[in-house]
């Protein structure tokens, strides 16, 4: 749903549609029920919603909304996201009375709030893709929000520890755990060969890969392990909360300045979704300064 701030008097009609606005209203602005609203915060709701449908029928009258259709099939599949949220249905019947709707009622919101989107979605896709001059800028003009930490990439074994067998009981893990180390530590190029012959992690399947590692996101002990360690090093046996580990620093990739060929793709998408909402709320400015609101 839109939200703005934006004084518009409310059309003939309106009421019909207040209520469904206003349940979105409430939920995003005050985080509760309508029936919840205190008396200062339900005019606030009111007020809200009733600008917010007269936008909605600006939109709606606009030349960009002509021959814009939404399938029913996609109008039911928000509807049962709605009955989804509810264990019982009944509890959404009394919640749509209570805010003087029904199923049908609510049906023909949500077309009409679908339609609003698709209309604004037209008018976004007008919008060009960022040029390649207009990136490379933007990359070297805000360095800070490029900035990668730290990462490693890497592999482990894991021998669990389960007293039920005697294979896996905490002495013997790590003393399979050691034997597997000291004979990787002469040949670490072997690393991937040992974890699918003998690692219990699902990894295995991999030889091991955890893959490109951050700090944070390793249990503690691994991860102190794994950063102390230089490139191409295979680990001593390493307890965590789920086994012992031998872990292998396949490579480190040091903290720094991302490249931009690595960043281009992103950026491209996030300035271009950037420059469609702009082109959105121009439209929408130039919608309701040309246009008076519809009366229905």
């Amino acid at each position: 749903m839109m939200a703005t701030d934006w004084e518009l008097a409310p059309a003939p009609g309106l009421q019909l549609e207040l209520g469904y606005l206003l349940l979105g209203v409430a939920e995003q602005k005050f985080q509760c029920a309508p029936a919840q609203l205190n008396g200062e915060q339900r005019r606030e709701a009111e007020r809200i919603a009733r600008r917010q449908a007269e936008l909605e029928r600006r939109v709606l009258a606009s030349e960009e909304a002509r021959n814009v259709f939404v399938p029913p099939s996609e109008v039911e599949g928000a509807l049962e996201r709605i009955r989804a949220r509810y264990t019982d249905l009944s509890d959404l019947q009394r919640e749509l009375a209570a805010n003087g709707l029904d199923e049908e009622r609510l049906r023909a919101a949500l077309a009409r709030e679908l339609r609003v989107e698709a209309v604004l979605a037209r008018v976004a896709a007008r919008t060009p893709p960022v040029d390649e001059t207009e990136l490379r800028l933007y990359y070297y003009l805000h360095p800070e929000q490029f900035q990668q930490p730290e990462t490693r990439t890497a592999r482990h074994i894991l021998i669990t520890i389960n007293p039920t067998y005697p294979e896996n009981q905490r002495d013997a893990a790590f003393q399979r755990a050691r034997e597997i180390s000291r004979r990787l530590e002469r040949k670490p190029d072997r690393f991937a060969e040992q974890a699918m012959k003998h690692s219990e992690c699902p990894t295995a399947l991999q030889g091991g890969l955890i893959g490109r590692v951050k700090r944070g996101s390793l249990y503690p002990a691994l991860e102190a392990a794994l950063f102390a360690m230089r490139e191409g090093a295979v680990s001593e046996a390493v307890e965590s909360e789920i086994g012992c580990h031998v872990l292998f620093c396949e490579n480190i990739h040091r903290a720094g300045l991302m490249p931009l060929n690595d960043v281009l793709p992103k950026l491209r998408e996030q300035l271009t979704a950037r420059e469609a909402v702009r082109a959105q709320k121009r439209w929408i400015e130039e919608l309701r300064s040309r246009t008076p609101a519809p009366q229905h």
